[in-house]
């Protein structure tokens, strides 16, 4: 069924490099460069008594583990003398290229396809030209095969990713803030008094344990401090109350990314300069198809001299038309403690009309001058999970964290 190869004659005549390598060790361990030399087929030799875990090498010694045993010599004996030999030694054989079928019976094989129609070419018509003298079934194209379900990215994680490598691309530089934030960060940073309606706890979650964090340093808390009370130096006349630290102290989880923004401005960030950051935000709310009681916020700012409200309003049509696909945008003035001028922007979802993606405007100066930042300061935080809906086109904000695994696997970011 088999005859030799060349090769194959030669190992025969001349022992198998593996064994002639043994046969080397077992007179005692010998440098690789020596053992090259010395044995015929040496990287051959070297990689079939690794896979048979006859020799270790150690600090470019050979050092001998067990003689073994080489069936596939007797096999070579075998095949010489016309006689068969088991399947498994046969396909190591052929495979190193020992042995091989003779070509005449390699032709009757492939004869007794002649005129027939196959879907596969095998190795006996391919080696023997007789390919041609068969009918190949011809192949449809068109035909729909198995489909694989691979593995991939979350559809929403994919979102959030491509949002920041867009903001990077556009030299944005990523802040990051902690989850757990005070007070002061949150809001009295931001110009927030410590009265405004939205620092009730109906409106943000606190901390029951523990229960107050760590301030800044005096000069900064000096300078809120008085800017809320009487506007320092900025030219306002502050909220006109009695600010407290204890107050500011007190932990929560961040209820938007601009507290973020505010710890970069506080740091000397670079003018000009410009910052992103998508951050998990958490309020209490009720749960319907546009709010969630946590959320991941778009926040950024840009810091310059030339910086007017048209800057920002390019920004976010930007972000709403190529970020989420929104075909429809639109500004409406609205309030903010700590913008002025202040916009909101809402898109058009195909399913729930206008919805509004977030706020934005230019930083007043009761917040960036006691933060040290003396020029203008743009700032947006949009709702990237509602930008989201727009991209996935999906109608629930729940359904960013659905377990639904026909829509998982099928849909495209």
């Amino acid at each position: 069924m088999y005859i030799l190869t060349e090769e194959g004659k030669k190992y025969l005549k001349h022992g198998l490099p593996e064994k002639n390598l043994v046969g080397l060790l077992e007179k005692g361990s010998t440098d690789l460069s020596k053992a090259r030399l010395q044995i015929a087929g040496f990287d051959i030799a070297l990689q079939w008594c690794k896979k048979k875990n006859l020799v270790e090498i150690k600090n470019g010694v050979l050092f001998l583990k067990s003689k073994g045993t080489f069936p596939e010599e007797h096999a070579l004996k075998m095949v010489d003398e016309g006689k068969h030999i088991d399947e498994k030694t046969a396909t190591i054989l052929v495979q190193r290229k020992l042995i091989e079928i003779p070509r005449n019976t390699l032709v009757k094989r492939a004869e007794k396809l002649a005129g027939k129609e196959i879907a596969n070419l095998t190795e006996d018509l391919i080696k023997t030209g007789m390919w041609k003298n068969v009918k190949i079934k011809p192949y449809n194209v068109e035909a729909i095969g198995k489909k694989i379900n691979i593995g991939k990215r979350q559809p929403y994680n994919k979102f959030l990713f491509e949002v920041r490598q867009k903001l990077v691309e556009m030299g944005f530089i990523e802040m990051i803030g902690p989850t757990i934030e005070t007070e002061f960060w949150n809001f009295d940073a931001l110009y927030q008094p410590q009265n405004h309606p939205s620092r009730d706890w109906t409106q943000t979650y606190s901390l029951k344990y523990p229960k107050h964090g760590d301030l800044p340093n005096k000069d900064l808390i000096s300078r809120v401090k008085h800017t809320h009370e009487n506007g320092w130096k900025t030219g306002s006349t502050g909220w006109g109350y009695e600010w407290g630290e204890e107050k500011a102290s007190q932990l929560m989880p961040r209820a938007h990314g601009t507290a973020v923004s505010a710890r970069i401005l506080s740091s000397k960030p670079k003018i000009p300069g410009k910052y992103f950051a998508v951050s998990r935000c958490y309020r209490p709310d009720i749960i319907d198809a546009t709010h969630g009681v946590e959320f991941n916020q778009a926040e950024g700012i840009v810091i310059d001299e030339t910086l007017n409200f048209r800057n920002l309003l390019g920004i976010l049509k930007e972000f709403a038309i190529d970020f989420a696909d929104a075909e429809k945008v639109k500004f409406l003035p609205d309030y903010y403690p700590f913008t002025e001028p202040s916009v909101q922007m809402s898109a058009k979802h195909p399913q729930l009309g206008w919805v509004e993606l977030g706020g934005a405007g230019i930083f007043r100066e009761e917040l960036t001058k006691p933060l040290g930042v003396d020029v203008p300061v743009i700032a947006w935080g949009l709702g990237i999970d509602r930008l989201a809906m727009f991209k996935l086109g999906i109608n629930d904000i729940r359904e960013l964290f659905s377990q639904n695994l026909e829509w998982l696997r099928n849909v495209v970011v």
